[in-house]
């Protein structure tokens, strides 16, 4: 054998029922297999077939981790049953517990809490002492749409795990940041992992798959301000904070070198959230968004620029709640009753969501119930994690708002990708 020469790679794959499988591998070995060669290219190798024959196109792009300066991925609580909640007062009420006169061992058990390596709950409790830890209760991006509240002390979250160098550029949604949500892995089949935030944010965002970690890139970036300012920050005027782009200069030439001019870091930033949202755009690269992070094209001329850019901040301030056209929605909810979520079924006859047997919300077509947001069927999701608890009057307006968002949203990617095709001379 020639020690220099290479190896070959040969790939073979089954699908179908188990009984057809074993029929096949009983009658057949790994001579009468049907292999295909595979050319594993550098950098990955991968050992399965690869469709790369856009890879020379795609990596001249801008990857999203050398446009943005400061990045990472969200908050891990390790307890959110603890730091996490619905409400305030559903934090504030064991917040009581834990900060109370109870023995360790007692409250403990009474709020469901263990040491770990990084944390431990006597020490904790004596910590807290020193702290209002009302004041550092803040909302939480939780989920897609999915807003709730965190009591944000890093006495009660571990270290490294809190995120506080970034999440401290967008503790509070007064600020005026806004930021683009993405992954670096997928596990699912389609790139649906893309989003936007302007809160604290978890790490599961918009996956909680394994692989598919979450990560969080901010516009803006405010240097100045110290711990414990910005822990107080609701008592003072945010507009008056000092704000830096959070843009590498090195993007920012190339886009210059680009359309001749520097727009608005908004600008650029709605510009990007676009081009991540246009179907053609993730359909021609999805064998790259699957195994690292998202590359965004620069900009051909400054016509398609100032079109996707407008087409991006609509649907920034969708998908921030903030569109105009949200104020009426379509979707209703006709029958009174508990507001209890018993079960969670979609009937696409009558276009109804049930919560339990006698009420719904109506309207909500197949292709909106069943559109994803990252790993996340939106729909489904914000009613089954609420399951056993009786609906408030916000979260069933707040429903019914997703659902137009949605809607808005698919009838928006349609018009950001015939932008977006004549920009990259792609057919349509």
């Amino acid at each position: 054998m020639n020690e220099n020469k290479l190896a070959k790679v040969f790939y073979a794959d089954l699908w179908g029922l188990r009984e057809g499988k074993y029929k096949y591998l009983f009658g057949n070995d790994v001579l009468t297999m049907q292999w295909q060669e595979l050319e594993p290219i550098a950098p990955y190798y991968f050992f399965v077939p690869k469709d790369f024959a856009l890879q020379a196109e795609y990596e001249k792009f801008w990857k999203v981790t050398d446009i943005f300066k400061e990045w990472s991925s969200g908050v891990k609580t390790h307890r959110d049953h603890f730091v996490v909640g619905f409400t305030k007062e559903e934090i504030v009420q064991r917040l009581r517990v834990f900060t109370g006169n109870l023995p360790d061992d007692l409250v403990k058990q009474s709020l469901n809490l263990k040491d770990t390596r990084d944390w431990n709950l006597k020490e904790g409790r004596e910590k807290v002492k020193q702290e209002k830890l009302e004041n550092k209760i803040y909302p939480y991006a939780y989920r897609a749409f999915d807003n709730r509240r965190i009591c944000y002390s890093f006495s009660l979250i571990e270290q490294g795990c809190d995120r506080w160098d970034l999440m401290k550029h967008f503790i509070s949604s007064d600020k005026g940041n806004i930021v683009l949500v993405t992954t670096r892995q997928l596990t699912s089949i389609q790139f649906h992992h893309s989003f936007v935030t302007n809160k604290i944010s978890d790490m599961c965002f918009i996956s909680n798959k394994g692989r598919e970690s979450n990560y969080f890139f901010p516009l803006y970036l405010y240097p100045d301000e110290p711990v414990g300012a910005i822990h107080e920050l609701p008592l003072r005027d945010k507009s008056q904070l000092r704000r830096i782009s959070n843009f590498t200069s090195e993007f920012l030439q190339a886009i210059r070198e680009s359309l001749t001019s520097e727009p608005a870091p908004e600008e650029i930033f709605y510009y990007i959230y676009a081009v991540l949202y246009s179907p053609g755009y993730r359909k021609r690269y999805e064998e790259f968004l699957k195994i690292d992070f998202p590359r965004v094209p620069l900009p051909s001329n400054k016509e398609i620029f100032e079109k996707l850019s407008n087409l991006g901040k609509e649907l920034v301030d969708l998908h921030l709640l903030k569109h105009p056209s949200l104020d009426k929605t379509e979707i209703s909810f006709p029958k009174s009753g508990s507001n209890k979520v018993e079960k969670v079924i979609y009937d696409e006859q009558s276009q109804r969501v049930f919560l339990n047997k006698e009420q719904y919300f109506e309207g909500v077509s197949k292709e909106d119930w069943e559109y994803r947001i990252g790993a996340y069927q939106v729909m489904e999701k914000y009613l089954k994690d609420r399951k056993g608890r009786k609906l408030s009057l916000d979260e069933v307006n707040h429903y019914m708002k997703v659902a137009k968002v949605i809607r808005l949203t698919i009838d928006l990617q349609e018009e950001i990708d015939k932008v977006y095709r004549v920009s990259e001379n792609l057919k349509p």
